[in-house]
């Protein structure tokens, strides 16, 4: 409908191979790993090209993403949806488990638990998403992580537990 009253926006994405990047995995620590995604040796996952946040900072045991909401984000009801903060925070503790872990060992979330607590909008200007791990197990992970504006203002926290495969 919106293309016959000339509305219609349009964006294109574009990614790498990601099984490649999965590749360049292998042998390297997590940190490792990761520092090297972050400094743009290795390509972005395609969902952070699909939904334009990237891996800012990386420490053992933290990980910071931001991100700039727009258009592009919104729901149906004129806002942000929901799913860029919960992706951004999936992403961002999982990174940080991520950064634990040893050379050859993987993992997956288990479960995330999302509060929102404002709604973001294209007007918010850029966030960032601080994920800290909390406890790290033989086979299971613990992480928080917040999602704040420029000024230290709380938009959505989260909580996941992740499980860890090990060699």
């Amino acid at each position: 409908m919106s293309e016959e009253n000339g509305n219609a926006r349009t964006r294109t994405v574009s990614w790498e191979d990601p099984k490649a990047l999965a590749g360049a995995a292998r042998g390297l620590t997590g940190l490792e790993f990761l520092k090297k995604v972050a400094a743009g040796e290795l390509p972005r996952p395609p969902i952070s090209a699909l939904m334009n946040f990237g891996l800012a900072e990386i420490e053992e045991g933290r990980a910071v993403f931001t991100v700039e909401p727009a258009e592009y984000h919104y729901n149906p009801i004129g806002v942000v949806h929901g799913g860029l903060a919960a992706t951004l925070l999936d992403s961002a503790m999982g990174c940080a488990v991520h950064s634990v872990l040893p050379a050859g060992a993987g993992y997956t979330t288990l479960e995330i638990k999302v509060n929102f607590v404002r709604a973001l909008t294209a007007e918010t200007g850029a966030v960032r998403c601080e994920a800290r791990v909390i406890h790290v197990g033989g086979r299971t992970a613990t992480a928080e992580g917040k999602v704040l504006d420029a000024a230290g203002k709380l938009y959505a926290h989260a909580t996941t537990t992740c499980i860890i495969f090990r060699n």
